[in-house]
């Protein structure tokens, strides 16, 4: 089976020229790491992270698929993967199938359509934003596009300079780029139907009784590539006592979302309860100052505020958690840090342990400021998990990522 995968992974990266890799690489920029990709000189070495990346694998090449569909290798489809044009179109028109999102794909069509004297008028435009060294005449229009996102001149949500510089000579290409903005209006204002933001019931002042406000919110910035670590410390227990099969579809969908949310995402597995909070500690050590945030995932069994460790020994969450207070981690001072437990705290029926004479309440470890752990269970109570599809806690959590986060 690997034997086969690696042979249909070669034969592809054969047929492949310098410009479609480059293609392929722009085209997978929300899910893996820029500095990953630019390191990237032929197409095996690609096909490599992408499995690294968890993209990638026996039995699962739909990324590779919609890359190949996307940059119009049809022959490659047919040749080496079973599929076709129109099958292709069948499939991305299913919601929610399509892994490349439309602001890259929108990106990568403008390059597309540009000819070599756009592309000059691009970057005679752009002199006074960019360094000259990125702007000289072997630089292809997707180099410009990914330095004008690395400056912050391009966002998903912000295309007015790119809008305002083809306008001068491309009208009809900007006018993609008003289609684009006018569907994903379109979209958010369907979302907020479904997920109203929250408002305020108390009046803003006199005369103005039953009237309702949007509470003020604050937000953190999220910037950098890529935006942090996601680390994910999962127990399967290869123990008759547990059953927890399902926990790998829970790493998977983490995998899966964190991936394209542009984190550096990275899965332990069946660690002893001292080398989990040696491996908390190990990143909170890391210098986070290109970061914008951490997120850690622990699947695994526990009692109240404790999680256990392969060897059946606990570690207590206060202490994984006070590794990233701003004293022990000034780097991500100010930044979110964000712990999600899919674990049992107790067991249905039994009362909760007595608490231990130093077991302080989560609340009170100080200087945990931008700190958000979240619980699958309540006290004393079991998480609902299945062996097939995973827990109900991490799988509605990752849904709800994918859908409201762009």
């Amino acid at each position: 089976m690997n034997s086969d995968f690696h042979k249909l992974l070669f034969e592809v990266s054969e047929a492949l020229v310098t410009e479609e890799l480059a293609a392929l690489k722009f085209l997978s920029l929300d899910y893996v790491p820029m500095r990953k990709l630019e390191a990237i000189q032929d197409p095996k070495a690609f096909f490599k992270v992408l499995q690294e990346q968890d993209l990638i694998e026996p039995g699962n090449l739909a990324f590779l698929k919609e890359l190949l569909y996307w940059i119009r290798r049809m022959d490659l489809l047919g040749a080496h993967l079973g599929s076709s044009r129109g099958q292709m179109e069948r499939e991305l028109c299913v919601q929610g199938r399509a892994q490349v999102s439309p602001y890259r794909r929108l990106l990568y069509g403008i390059a597309e359509d540009l000819t070599p004297e756009d592309v000059r008028s691009v970057k005679f435009l752009l002199q006074k934003k960019l360094p000259k060294n990125k702007l000289q005449d072997n630089a292809s229009m997707l180099q410009v596009l990914v330095e004008m996102e690395r400056n912050g001149i391009i966002k998903e949500d912000d295309l007015t300079m790119l809008k305002d510089i083809l306008n001068a000579f491309r009208a009809d290409i900007k006018k993609k780029i008003d289609n684009y903005e006018e569907k994903k209006k379109e979209n958010c204002s369907q979302e907020e139907l479904r997920y109203p933001v929250a408002v305020s019931a108390h009046p803003r002042g006199p005369g103005a009784e039953g009237e309702t406000t949007h509470l003020p919110v604050e937000t953190y910035k999220m910037e950098n590539s890529p935006h942090g670590y996601c680390v994910i410390l999962n127990y399967i227990f290869n123990n008759p006592r547990y059953n927890r099969k399902g926990t790998v579809k829970d790493g998977e969908a983490v995998k899966r979302v964190f991936k394209r949310l542009q984190f550096e995402t990275v899965e332990h597995m069946d660690l002893e309860a001292e080398e989990i909070y040696t491996k908390v500690k190990e990143y909170s050590e890391r210098d986070h100052r290109n970061m914008d945030c951490f997120v850690c995932f622990i699947f695994s069994q526990g009692e109240k505020d404790k999680i256990k460790g392969v060897d059946d020994e606990f570690v207590n969450i206060k202490d994984l958690v006070s590794c990233f207070s701003e004293s022990n981690c000034p780097s991500l001072a100010g930044k979110p840090k964000m712990f999600f437990i899919q674990a049992c705290q107790g067991s249905v029926g039994h009362p909760a342990d007595p608490p231990e004479g130093d077991a302080t309440p989560l609340i009170s470890i100080p200087d945990l400021a931008d700190i958000l752990v979240g619980m699958s269970t309540l006290q004393d109570t079991l998480p609902s998990c299945s062996n097939e599809t995973g827990s109900v806690y991490i799988q509605c959590l990752c849904d709800k990522m994918e859908l409201l986060c762009p």
